[in-house]
């Protein structure tokens, strides 16, 4: 893919996620909400690693380090929110740690997210 249909591709895939992302939200699935508003981002930084290098962006899912590569000024707290946005990736993608992350964290967080 040339540089403008990577990044056409990154940011209507985003887009897309966030609406299923609002969903999920909406239904009261937050597990699933806070693990594609992982997506959403980590597309966004790829996108914005495509604009600035014109290539294919790296196959990481690290948010931290996608925002580096892609030269994305970040304070520590941007840092320290894309860090706990990785851990809900993780947290929703395994059973066993799923089973207990579905009886407390999402819904405490998306109802209060500012705790």
């Amino acid at each position: 893919m040339e540089r403008d249909e990577l990044l056409r591709y990154w940011m209507e895939t985003a887009e897309r996620d966030c609406t299923t992302m609002q969903h999920l939200y909406d239904s009261g699935d937050y597990a699933w909400c806070l693990f594609v508003g992982h997506l959403v981002i980590e597309k966004l930084l790829k996108a914005c690693y495509v604009k600035r290098h014109g290539k294919q962006a790296p196959p990481t899912h690290n948010l931290v380090r996608l925002a580096e590569l892609a030269s994305v000024e970040t304070g520590a707290d941007t840092k320290a929110t894309l860090a706990r946005l990785m851990q809900f990736q993780i947290r929703a993608r395994y059973p066993d740690i799923k089973q207990e992350f579905y009886k407390s964290e999402p819904r405490r967080i998306m109802l209060r997210p500012n705790s």
